[in-house]
């Protein structure tokens, strides 16, 4: 039986990400997102990851990837995130963090493609390679429960201000109180340093189908809260 998903965090009301602390900055505010924001968070990471290795692979057409992009964001937190508690964002929308509970089913298969249907006409001439991409990162899921983090992306503009550091904390720490373990795959090698100070592990790199860029894998176990 699947467990039932857990309930959603809460951003926590502490005095900041260490990362930000001593540098002059302040950490940024972050919220748990609501159907409200969906479009505005989709147009953010839609400008985040234009240039990512792996929407590349998929979205040739530079023309239309940024309309691809805001369609496949939307889509993914309308129909297998939102409903669950697991997206946040900051205010003024300048990050956003995207995350499956454990215990959340994992759309696979038909149902999976049924959920994205408006992304369809974007990759309907790379279907089969987009295909085998979902199965080959499908199957790389650990089968124990844990929180996933399915995109974390901060506005170019500010990126190197904590944005994405304050996003994790939510998450990390629930997961840590409530011992449950985290994983992410990284599309740029530059951001395996970043996820190991929040830590996580590397698991492996592989490479995607049809002549496709790399991708890491990534595990944390939870952290012993302090005494």
């Amino acid at each position: 039986m699947v467990p039932e998903p857990a309930l959603p965090v809460d951003p926590p009301s502490g005095p900041g990400d260490p990362t930000t602390r001593g540098a002059g900055l302040s950490a940024p505010v972050v919220r748990r997102a609501t159907e409200a924001d969906v479009d505005a968070m989709a147009a953010q990471l839609a400008a985040t990851f234009w240039d990512d290795p792996v929407t590349s692979h998929v979205f040739r057409r530079e023309s239309r990837r940024p309309a691809a992009l805001r369609a496949f964001f939307a889509t993914q937190m309308r129909t297998d995130y939102l409903p669950f508690g697991g997206c946040y964002t900051t205010e003024g929308h300048t990050g956003s963090a995207i995350w499956a509970p454990a215990g959340k089913p994992l759309l696979t298969g038909v149902p999976a493609m049924l959920t994205m249907l408006p992304v369809l006409p974007y990759v309907w001439d790379r279907l089969p390679t987009t295909l085998r991409l979902l199965n080959l990162v499908e199957s790389m899921h650990p089968h124990e429960p844990h929180w996933y983090l399915a995109t974390l992306g901060t506005a170019v503009e500010m990126q190197g201000r904590g944005v994405g550091s304050a996003l994790l904390q939510p998450v990390l720490s629930h997961c840590d109180a409530a011992g449950q373990p985290c994983y992410l795959e990284s599309s740029k090698d530059r951001n395996v340093p970043f996820y190991r100070r929040h830590g996580f592990e590397l698991v492996r790199e592989v490479t995607l189908p049809d002549d496709g860029p790399p991708i890491w894998t990534m595990w944390r176990e939870p952290r012993q809260p302090p005494d």
